[in-house]
């Protein structure tokens, strides 16, 4: 999960369990009981396998847009981020030129930085070479764990992993292909996201869902 600043809040915080929220229901102790949005993506989202070429592009790209941000920053504008740019069509956002990527530093949808915008452009190119290839954009992904998901049950928040060799892996070979904002950080943020790694908390209500 890319939720770095949102767990790194000190040591205390870090040795925390599950939070015990006002619905009688766990969850992991990253996800405020006082967000509605940020809750639906714990219980909804977050740690469920995802498959979608398209879906996987964009978690991608909002995991990059997140760097040295809160998560729930991200997941406040992430419609905004859809109409910016059409809801991640790959093959419109590589059309995208002066007068568009002007407009997209002006958008207060989005975070007005022009290196991530730069880098949604970028890497919708380097999508599109992968998507071509056998599996496409999905199988290219998944292949860092041989297709399978990895659970891990961390008691404490301070076990919740920021990187992995798998990660680092990932990480190396994106940008080998031409992505940016992927360092190893983010990449294992995106993999605990789309479900390649499970990390629910122990005792969190998720941590029981059937695989």
């Amino acid at each position: 999960m890319s939720k770095d600043e949102d767990r790194r809040d000190g040591t205390a915080e870090r040795r925390i369990t599950s939070s015990l929220h006002a619905d009688g229901k766990r969850r992991c102790a990253w996800c405020p009981a006082d967000s509605p949005l940020y809750v639906d993506y714990h219980d909804n989202e977050w740690g469920v396998p995802l498959h979608d070429d398209q879906r996987l592009f964009e978690m991608l790209c909002l995991e990059g847009a997140q760097a040295g941000l809160s998560w729930l920053t991200i997941l406040r504008k992430r419609e905004g981020y859809r109409a910016a740019f059409d809801d991640f069509d790959a093959e419109k956002m590589v059309g995208y030129g002066k007068r568009k990527r002007g407009e997209l530093l002006l958008n207060p949808g989005i975070v007005r930085n022009r290196l991530k915008v730069d880098a949604f452009i970028s890497n919708a190119d380097a999508y599109l070479k992968i998507r071509e290839l056998p599996g496409g954009f999905a199988g290219y992904l998944w292949k860092f764990t041989d297709g399978k998901v990895l659970r891990r049950r961390p008691l404490y928040l301070r076990d919740i992993q920021q990187s992995t060799p798998r990660s680092d892996a990932m990480s190396k070979d994106l940008k080998k292909k031409g992505f940016k904002f992927v360092g190893s950080t983010i990449c294992y943020a995106f993999m605990q996201a789309v479900g390649i790694v499970d990390e629910h908390q122990r005792r969190c209500w998720a941590a029981a869902r059937p695989a």
